[in-house]
């Protein structure tokens, strides 16, 4: 059992707390590069409890800086893109993307006050359909060549959400491998011909068993937990029968981030990103190992779910998560919908806006929490002691880092461990962009 204290060390992430030491060693999603399209490219940003202004200036480069001017702090958000950078609209102070002062026009002819002038900037680069900033000192560690970073632009589609809770316990439903079986149980398989762009509803690989009927009929799986270069591979298996046994393989990516199939032809990569300590976004790229995403499709169905401009949940705690008590007897265990995101998003909400940890009681079904919460204690002990944590990158270091695997199949109940192996050889051999290899 947690105490408060360790609680509190591993959730808070302002400034200047242990776990936003670390969590600051790493580039995290700040917003989609769909929010800086159009005629005004700023949107505010609230990232691991700090208040910035993202913009993209008349040549298309990005900035991230603080969001209150230096004269008076005044909203920048609120600014104008013209001379080359971000204008605040209280007294037309002009900042470039890299925080310089370009200009204090309200001054008295010949004023060098903007040369003593410096906003606060962050790195931030785009990857996968995603803007990426750095919010700690020095240089920014590498990316690695990750699937979702590798692949073309035409093979990636990129979209968030936001929940009201935590970033710790959003992230811990992604590597309980048990709990899939009843939050995402449905008591009627569809057609998996229309399963494209819904996860959970299409069949496994090698066999047209709908993977809805999986989780239904077999709710106990044997679940490993090993620990890799960037951070754990989880593996759940459900024998089927003697002969076929149902292998899932998934993967946390320190700090917070996990890797899992949507299904034979797609994976996710999802990141659960502290706007503050009450509050997380979740990001994810879909990464397509076959033909192109197609983005107005997969685009359409999540925003049935979200709201825009904020990617507010339509369903959620105010309006009981669209609750229906005849659904939850005759259609899905949870009567909220047939979207996974809403059951997810239940169930961290449910557990308060920053779980009690001092009062949980783990099984053995939560191995893979156990094994990344130590993770996390140890990379924030390195980080306070100034050491380099788990997958913060030097170049090299992040070139070997391919993948990482997954797989959704049915196989031999004997050799499952070959068989899901030569299914992710074939799938990233057949990739037609060029999947770089991976040991799996």
């Amino acid at each position: 059992m947690m105490s408060r204290e360790q609680n509190e060390r591993i959730t808070r992430v302002g400034a200047g707390t242990p776990a936003g030491k670390l969590m600051r060693l790493y580039w995290q999603p700040a917003a989609l590069a769909d929010e800086l399209m159009g005629e005004r490219p700023i949107k505010p940003v609230r990232l691991l409890g700090q208040d910035l202004v993202l913009f993209r200036d008349e040549t298309g480069r990005l900035g991230l800086l603080d969001r209150d001017c230096p004269h008076r702090g005044a909203d920048l958000a609120f600014g104008r893109l013209e001379g080359g950078g971000l204008r605040c609209a209280f007294h037309g102070w002009l900042f470039d993307a890299a925080g310089r002062c370009l200009d204090t026009p309200a001054e008295p002819e010949g004023s060098t006050l903007c040369t003593r002038i410096r906003q606060k900037s962050y790195p931030v680069i785009e990857r996968g359909g995603i803007i990426f900033a750095y919010l700690g000192e020095g240089e920014p560690p590498a990316f690695p060549a990750f699937d979702c970073f590798t692949a073309p632009d035409s093979h990636v589609f990129a979209f968030k959400g936001l929940i009201d809770c935590n970033w710790l316990q959003a992230l811990e439903v992604g590597i309980d491998p048990a709990h899939a079986s009843f939050l995402h149980r449905f008591f009627e398989d569809e057609d998996t011909s229309g399963a494209y762009g819904k996860q959970f509803r299409g069949a496994s690989a090698g066999s047209d068993m709908p993977m809805t009927q999986v989780l239904r009929e077999f709710p106990r799986p044997v679940i490993e937990v090993e620990r890799a270069d960037y951070g754990l591979r989880l593996t759940a298996l459900r024998r089927i029968d003697d002969e076929h046994t149902h292998v899932r393989v998934t993967n946390l990516a320190f700090p917070h981030a996990f890797v899992i199939p949507m299904s034979p032809e797609m994976t996710i990569t999802q990141w659960h990103v502290p706007v503050d300590d009450t509050s997380c976004y979740w990001y994810a790229i879909f990464t397509s190992f076959t033909g192109a995403v197609d983005k107005a499709q997969m685009r359409a169905q999540r925003l049935e779910l979200y709201e825009l401009p904020d990617y507010r949940p339509r369903r959620n705690k105010a309006n009981d998560y669209g609750f229906s008590a005849e659904e939850q007897r005759e259609q899905t265990y949870t009567g909220m919908g047939n979207d996974i995101n809403v059951h997810d998003q239940w169930a961290v909400e449910s557990q308060g806006r920053i779980q009690d940890r001092t009062r949980e009681h783990l099984g053995q079904t939560d191995k893979a929490i156990t094994l990344y919460r130590r993770l996390l204690q140890a990379a924030i002990d390195q980080a306070e002691a100034g050491e380099r944590p788990l997958m913060v990158l030097s170049p090299d270091e992040a070139a070997g880092l391919t993948g990482p695997a997954t797989i959704d199949s049915i196989g031999p109940t004997v050799g499952w461990e070959e068989h899901w192996r030569r299914l992710e050889r074939e799938r990233r051999t057949g990739a037609p962009w060029g999947a770089k290899d991976h040991a799996a």
